[in-house]
């Protein structure tokens, strides 16, 4: 930890001048921003995602004429879904001079590289960082497009308790921030439903072997099991309980949502279970982005969308400023409603995106849907 906040430390200084000339030259000219996630490593199905929507986003406004008629120019950096990588990106973009930033995925590493953008006066959203202490320190500079994780996992639990009754739940989770996060407010949520869970098991994010988790899940004869972690360790794990015999009924988080999962399980992970936001692709703004989208071949799923949105809300924040400076972009943000492929986006004082839902959907047939 003090090593990490040294890296963060250390660039700071350099962010705040860096972000001050960046200001400075965008008089004219190009307006830069950039995008940065998981481009490479186990998370690089949702890197893809990112990368698609802010790539699509940004080509529209420019064939619109781009913002303030100015070209808009996109760079994209990879995080790996690793924080001291985040904070090594973080300040390249702050020495790229970019007005807006859209990222990161993974909580930890937005919540690293947000030190530095704060620092630079940068607006940062993230598409789908969903750990609640992204926003609750206090930054200004700090949004998100997507819900927090203390909303899924309630959700989730509320939707165990109606829907399977009587029978044992486990919990499960990786010791990241989130999955903690996650794994402590379900079982909360699980008990003030009257319910109690049969047991609770870590993981070790990158683990691939199960076996004493299967175990521990036969000893209490679980068949609900709640995996707050990401989807490779969740297929992994269930994969390994059903050629233990163990019959499990999978519900996991956001992550799950990507087709990564159902490559890994195969049809072991039929009728699992996940927690997302209402799909932007049934309102009518969301659906006319994923058309084409579609049309050149590419299914907008997951983050797709969350992305394109976050850059549509750059574009409106800088037209409403009147000015591509960080500063006027980041005063715009506030109190404003944006019309985005999302539906109407309005944040609150924390940064949080005001009405989040969740809904449960099922994996069926190696695709998803909502679940009844």
């Amino acid at each position: 930890m003090t090593k990490r906040r040294g890296l963060i430390g250390a660039g700071m200084a350099l962010a705040t001048l860096l972000g001050a000339m960046g200001a400075a030259r965008a008089q004219g000219g190009e307006i830069r921003i950039a995008m940065a996630g998981p481009l490479t490593g186990d998370q690089a199905t949702i890197g893809e995602q990112m990368r698609r929507g802010a790539e699509m986003a940004v080509a529209d406004l420019n064939a619109a004429g781009g913002v303030l008629g100015r070209r808009i120019v996109l760079t994209m950096e990879d995080d790996a879904c690793d924080p001291r990588q985040a904070v090594a990106v973080a300040n390249r973009i702050v020495a790229r001079n970019v007005a807006f930033v859209v990222g990161h995925y993974c909580s930890a590493t937005s919540i690293a590289a947000s030190d530095v953008y704060a620092d630079a006066g940068i607006p940062q959203v993230s598409p789908g960082s969903t750990n609640p202490r992204y926003t609750e320190r206090g930054l200004g500079n700090v949004f998100r497009v997507c819900g927090r994780d203390d909303q899924q996992a309630a959700v989730a639990a509320e939707y165990v308790a109606r829907r399977f009754p009587g029978q044992a739940v486990g919990i499960t989770n990786d010791l990241t921030s989130p999955g903690v996060t996650l794994g402590d407010v379900f079982q909360a949520s699980l008990n003030r439903a009257g319910l109690r869970e049969a047991m609770r098991a870590q993981i070790t994010k990158g683990e691939t072997d199960f076996n004493a988790v299967v175990t521990r899940l036969k000893s209490a004869n679980v068949r609900v099991l709640y995996h707050a972690a990401y989807h490779r360790e969740a297929a992994l794990l269930l994969r390994q309980a059903k050629e233990q015999g163990l019959d499990l009924r999978l519900i996991s988080n956001d992550d799950l949502n990507v087709r990564d999962f159902w490559n890994i399980v195969g049809d072991v992970g039929e009728g699992s279970l996940f927690t997302f936001e209402a799909d932007p692709r049934r309102i009518p703004a969301g659906a006319e982005v994923a058309k084409r989208f579609e049309a050149a071949g590419y299914d907008p799923s997951g983050y797709t969308l969350y992305s394109y949105a976050a850059v549509q809300i750059f574009a409106q924040a800088a037209a409403a400023a009147n000015a591509p400076q960080p500063g006027r972009i980041l005063a715009a943000m506030k109190g404003r409603e944006f019309a985005t492929a999302l539906g109407p986006i309005r944040f609150d004082a924390k940064g949080d995106r005001e009405g989040a839902a969740y809904r449960v959907y099922a994996w069926r047939n190696g695709s998803h849907a909502e679940a009844e």
